[in-house]
């Protein structure tokens, strides 16, 4: 869909979404992540922020809402079926990281408060 196709409120949460993974990123690499891939999938969903720390590669979902509280609930059982596939698909295109330690997390996000980083959201079933 074109630019012009898209509505206002889409077009500004876009630009929300974007701003919020570059937080995460920062606030990711302040800790010692480096970055391998951003917005990584497609059609029926994808992966936030690929992220590197030593022997650690994290798979990362970036949730941005009014409330804290909001944000920790956004993770629903279909996210994680989602992003379980797209990791699988991420391995096999990057099979040096199957020596590594990985895990699914979070950086949730919400107005006046500090990013807050979740390891291990829920457990990766490969």
């Amino acid at each position: 869909m074109s630019k012009a196709g898209r509505s206002a409120r889409a077009r500004r949460s876009g630009k929300v979404g974007l701003r919020s993974e570059w937080l995460a990123i920062a606030w990711l690499s302040l800790k010692g992540y480096r970055l391998l891939a951003r917005r990584f999938g497609g059609k029926g969903g994808e992966i936030d922020l690929i992220m590197k720390r030593g022997r650690l590669v994290i798979f990362v979902e970036v949730k941005r809402r009014g409330m804290m509280e909001e944000a920790l609930v956004s993770i629903t059982p279909k996210k994680r079926r989602l992003v379980a596939a797209r990791v699988r698909q991420w391995l096999a295109l990057n099979p040096w990281a199957m020596d590594h330690d990985l895990r699914f997390d979070a950086v949730f996000l919400a107005p006046l408060r500090w990013p807050s980083h979740l390891a291990g959201v829920f457990e990766l079933v490969l």
